[in-house]
């Protein structure tokens, strides 16, 4: 028997139909990011490793690691946020603020799987860089809601947060940063019962349980943002409910606030972000399929001060929501398959003339190289699903 061979574990071939619809929304989105003014950007798809781990930003467990000739150690491309970041600061140094960017890249992110995951994966995103505000905020979130929307998305569901909220809570009710953050993964895993014997060990008054035990349940929009303010006192607290305020407000007058869902209990997963964030999703896959916030430390990393906010979308995760929920598919089969007869003089220039007449007025036509014969053509066409099929013979060209 011969020797068989796998793809690693975590990447997968993709079937020519998912592929063309695949490459379809990578257009739709191409186009629409420039419509608003993005600029596309290519980074290397290999990095040096520490513009990851040196930062913070992410694990080092979690790259794809490997090193150069010299010995220096590098990572795959973890994500497009970062590699922006480092091309604002570097190679578009010189460049104006606000810059507008966009991205779609395949992704790599080490044992990151299951569920519809993938460890290599597709994704599109923008990032607006030297912009702050909940106007900022409230464009790439509506860019956000587009996007998914090119691609055919319109059960969706996006959820918003600000991750400074809970340590103004924490301030509040004077907490402690290791029983805060035990708190806060209670919260991100909706774990009440956690919560409620945290606050037990605490001596926390109900007051105080009853406000932290509603970070996990509310969701809503304005009226969740009235609640939490009757009960903080916090300034800064206050300040983040009133600018999430505003940012509604502007994402009112985009037109999408039926998308909106208010949730003070979202945490960030990454560990960069500083202000307003949010997840997209929608059913037939357990993993927001969009994710973003603002994250205003992250280029002053690199050696340049600018504020910015941007959002990711897994076009893979996308993608495979869309053909569970039944949406169509293209069909990436040729429109017509051109074969001549080899012992006519003359045939095969005039097939090739044929060919390429119909592919200038736009159709997708297979040239047969094969030697077929008119019948062996038909049943081809008949299982490759090409309903055209031309024949060069004596005759000339039959159908």
């Amino acid at each position: 028997m011969g020797e068989k061979f796998y793809t690693a574990d975590g990447f997968c071939d993709m079937l020519p139909s998912s592929c063309a619809f695949q490459k379809d929304c990578e257009g739709k989105l191409r186009d629409l990011f420039a419509l608003n003014g993005y600029k596309e950007i290519m980074t290397p798809g290999i990095e040096y490793c520490d513009i990851y781990t040196s930062t913070g930003f992410v694990a080092e467990e979690e790259l794809y690691k490997l090193t150069d000739q010299k010995g220096r150690l590098l990572a795959v491309r973890y994500d497009g946020t970062v590699p922006a970041a480092r091309f604002a600061a570097s190679t578009y140094k010189d460049a104006d603020l606000p810059i507008r960017l966009s991205y779609i890249e395949n992704m790599y992110r080490f044992n990151q799987m299951g569920g519809g995951k993938q460890s290599g994966f597709t994704q599109a995103g923008v990032e607006l860089l030297g912009a702050s505000g909940p106007e900022a905020d409230a464009e790439v979130i509506a860019l956000a809601i587009s996007s998914a929307r090119e691609m055919g998305i319109e059960d969706l569901q996006i959820s918003i947060g600000q991750v400074m909220f809970i340590e103004c809570l924490g301030r509040q009710m004077d907490i402690g940063q290791d029983d805060l953050a035990s708190i806060r993964e209670a919260v991100e895993a909706k774990d009440s019962v956690t919560i409620d014997k945290t606050c037990d060990r605490l001596n926390l008054s109900d007051e105080d349980r009853k406000t932290l035990l509603m970070l996990p349940e509310s969701q809503g929009q304005y009226d969740v943002i009235d609640s939490f303010m009757e009960r903080v006192t916090d300034e800064t607290a206050k300040g983040v409910l009133n600018y999430l305020r505003e940012v509604l407000d502007c994402l009112a007058e985009y037109g999408v606030l039926k998308y909106i869902t208010v949730d003070l209990g979202l945490i960030g997963s990454i560990d960069y972000y500083t202000g307003v964030i949010f997840k997209g999703y929608t059913y037939e896959v357990g993993f927001p399929i969009i994710s973003g916030g603002r994250y205003d430390n992250v280029v002053s990393k690199f050696g340049r001060d600018a504020e910015a906010v941007g959002f990711s979308l897994s076009i893979t995760l996308a993608v495979t929501a869309l053909i569970r929920q039944d949406a169509e598919m293209p069909d990436p089969a040729p429109d017509a398959v051109v074969g001549y007869d080899r012992n006519i003089k003359g045939a095969r220039a005039s097939a090739i003339a044929l060919a390429q007449t119909m592919r200038a007025d736009g159709s997708k036509v297979v040239l047969d190289s094969c030697g077929m014969s008119e019948e062996e053509l038909e049943e081809y066409a008949d299982k490759e699903g090409i309903d055209a099929v031309f024949y060069v013979n004596e005759g000339g060209q039959d159908q």
